[in-house]
């Protein structure tokens, strides 16, 4: 099937590694020119070396901190100046600590609303007027099953993405006349870099080890295991593709079905 990407111009954040990197990656076998930003310039240059080689794609990598609006503007700025235009943003980038409400600091809660909900939405007050310029775009923002199935501890992300829902509703009803169409996908755990990180502060707080933390997560799985990264970039590349043109102010969960209660 053509996605009918071939020459579209994406931007990927987060596109250094994990799910942003596959997303990358998906864009790219399409045809998709793409933009990856990260904090990590080293980690990112190597990621494009890696992506560019691979898929024979034209890649650019722009270092930059989402949690701050300059660094959003200088990466909207270099991706329309080597490219012309964005026809594709995949919000990606970010994390956001877990833990329990009585063990977070302010701090911890605005970490993760700094980088998973204000990320997110300074690169789209960047990249919109660029879409509406040229008539249209697509935005796909990865966020996460805690906006939709939060838990306890993972009250932070819970928070950060039910913030990423609301505002992804909020602006494909807004900006859907402009033929410009906003979707989300809310994976589950995913087999990533940062998933090993997460695991263990799973562990920590319901005070098990890291195997039968591991073992509670897959069996909270309908389907047995954890999501892989090429399952996730597969949707995400559909999303932003003409083939999904009629996909606007989608919510779409991504995570086997999973039952967050049997993760206690």
């Amino acid at each position: 099937m053509d996605l009918g990407l071939k020459g579209k111009v994406a931007l990927v954040t987060g596109g250094s590694k994990g799910i942003g990197k596959g997303v990358a990656r998906g864009l790219l076998e399409e045809g998709a020119k793409v933009a990856i930003c990260a904090r990590t310039k080293a980690d990112l240059d190597t990621a494009a070396a890696e992506l560019a080689k691979a898929t024979g794609g034209e890649v650019l990598a722009v270092a930059g901190d989402l949690t701050r609006e300059a660094d959003v503007q200088k990466i909207v700025d270099t991706t329309v100046g080597r490219f012309g235009r964005i026809d594709v943003l995949v919000n990606n980038a970010g994390a956001a600590p877990g833990g329990l409400l009585l063990d977070l600091s302010e701090e911890q809660w605005q970490q993760a609303l700094q980088l998973k909900f204000m990320g997110y939405v300074r690169c789209m007050k960047a990249v919109i007027p660029h879409m509406l310029k040229q008539g249209g775009g697509r935005i796909v923002n990865i966020v996460g099953n805690d906006g939709v199935k939060p838990i306890g501890i993972e009250l932070t992300p819970s928070a950060a993405n039910a913030a990423d829902l609301a505002v992804t509703v909020a602006l494909a009803e807004q900006y859907g006349p402009h033929n410009i169409c906003i979707n989300a996908i809310n994976p589950g755990p995913v087999t990533t870099e940062r998933w090993d990180t997460l695991i263990g502060g799973i562990a920590k707080v319901r005070k098990i080890s890291v195997d039968e933390a591991q073992k509670r997560a897959e069996r909270s799985i309908p389907l047995g295991r954890i999501c892989t990264v090429e399952e996730v970039a597969n949707v995400a590349v559909f999303v932003a593709s003409s083939r999904a043109s009629f996909m606007n102010g989608a919510l779409i969960t991504l995570d086997g079905g999973q039952r967050k209660a049997l993760l206690d």
